[in-house]
């Protein structure tokens, strides 16, 4: 059994992000995760490489909370409490809901909180540090099924002029983790 708690330090426009996650390793290549993160996003036209968005002059921020649930397959074997197998590349699929902001109206604009589905996909490495100190580092892409996140939408035409994609969002991170459990990371399966 591994438990974790990590607090991810991602700067975006010097926003910062948090993460909570528990891992059941069901052997040394496959581990199963829950997660519950919030994720503050945030974009400015006046700070983008591009003339079309310079002269758009649009920005905006938003919240995700998120919780999700997957797999982690490690591509070599990883048990913390041996020498030999104490790093691995990593890649993880999960399924999350996260919860954000959305502005619905032209003339009277209304905050509302919205639900909804992710895929998140990622990889990563992790390594022993020290006893049952670990770290990792970790990238995540989100594909969602939702196109305003940044208030950009068919609910407030006078904006929507970024064409009809779904929008993804993507953090990356450095965990410290510590690691728990008869042996500390490593069970022989349900």
């Amino acid at each position: 059994m591994l438990v974790i708690l990590v607090v991810q330090a991602t700067s975006i426009q010097t926003n910062l992000q948090a993460q909570c996650f528990y891992k059941y390793n069901y052997n040394p290549r496959v581990a199963l995760k829950a997660t519950v993160s919030y994720l503050p996003i945030a974009g400015d036209d006046a700070k983008a490489g591009s003339n079309f968005r310079n002269n758009r002059g649009l920005s905006f921020s938003n919240t995700i909370n998120e919780v999700a649930l997957g797999l982690e397959f490690n591509f070599y074997e990883f048990d913390i409490s041996s020498e030999d197998k104490s790093w691995t590349p990593y890649i993880l699929v999960e399924l999350a809901a996260f919860n954000y902001g959305i502005i619905i109206g032209e003339t009277e604009i209304v905050n509302k909180n919205k639900t909804v589905l992710a895929l998140p996909i990622g990889i990563g490495f992790k390594s022993k540090l020290i006893g049952n100190l670990a770290f990792s580092l970790e990238t995540k892409f989100r594909y969602t099924f939702e196109d305003d996140l940044d208030f950009i939408s068919e609910y407030n035409l006078d904006l929507n002029i970024e064409g009809n994609s779904n929008d993804w969002y993507m953090f990356t991170g450095v965990s410290i983790i510590y690691t728990f459990g008869r042996p500390a990371c490593y069970t022989k399966g349900l």
